[in-house]
């Protein structure tokens, strides 16, 4: 089984910049989309092959989520069950028969850090209670855009980015205490190295220089580690700041 994420920053505007092309060759069982930035109704596609589940944001324009799946879910949910943290479209849960699969765009701390105790203090501790009640009921598989560099080595310039949104102590700490919970960051189990980055700016030639950020991630319930037999970014692959991650799986 292949499962990609992606974030599209506007899946409208990336519909005219290669998604389709991509999803015919990627070959992908499931793909998780994040900051999709559109409602059902205005997105013309019928993405050929796939259910398709959305969560949008109510804000229009902004955030929002969705899930591509060849194979229908058991149950699809959107939210983590709390009003304070759902109206942003951020979390498509779909329960298959072996896991639940988790599409997550976690808040960014934005400039000036103005999110960044909502992020740390709110978020975090209840998405981590999220995926562990699912965890006591089977294995979990999330993926999406994190909105953090967890070390030095998941972002080209540590030094210069210290206080800057998505490298702070504090976020990288949220993100230990969801690893520190069990959960495997997939693509560190094959590429111990540095140089691999899922966004990079689009200020001074970033990307074509390769001074991006690693922020996207697939991490699994340790019950699924033997089941993983790879994990990938692709960087080739253009139409957004981000570029596809993805891990395969034997399930």
């Amino acid at each position: 089984m292949k499962i990609v994420t992606w974030n599209v920053n506007g899946l409208r505007s990336i519909l005219g910049k290669g998604l389709p092309d991509y999803l015919q060759t990627a070959e992908a069982d499931i793909v998780c989309l994040q900051e999709i930035k559109a409602r059902p109704e205005q997105v013309a596609h019928d993405f050929s092959g796939y259910h398709i589940f959305w969560n949008p944001a109510q804000r229009p324009g902004y955030s929002g989520t969705a899930i591509l799946t060849r194979q229908r879910p058991l149950s699809v949910t959107n939210g983590m069950g709390h009003p304070a943290h759902d109206n942003e479209g951020r979390i498509v849960t779909a329960e298959f028969q072996d896991f639940f699969l988790v599409n997550v765009y976690t808040p960014n701390s934005q400039r000036e850090l103005t999110r960044l105790r909502y992020r740390t203090q709110e978020w975090t501790p209840a998405f981590l209670s999220f995926l562990l009640a699912l965890e006591s009921r089977k294995p979990v598989l999330f993926c999406g855009d994190m909105n953090v560099a967890h070390r030095e080595i998941d972002l080209a310039r540590p030094k210069a980015n210290l206080r800057n949104a998505g490298f702070t102590i504090e976020e990288r700490e949220a993100f230990d205490r969801i690893l520190d919970a069990g959960f495997v960051d997939s693509f560190r189990e094959f590429h111990p190295g540095g140089g691999h980055y899922t966004w990079w700016s689009y200020q001074n030639g970033a990307r074509e220089r390769n001074i991006g950020w690693r922020i996207d991630y697939v991490c699994i319930s340790p019950r699924l580690r033997p089941a993983l037999q790879s994990a990938f970014i692709e960087p080739h692959v253009l139409g957004s700041d981000h570029c596809p991650t993805g891990v395969i799986m034997q399930l």
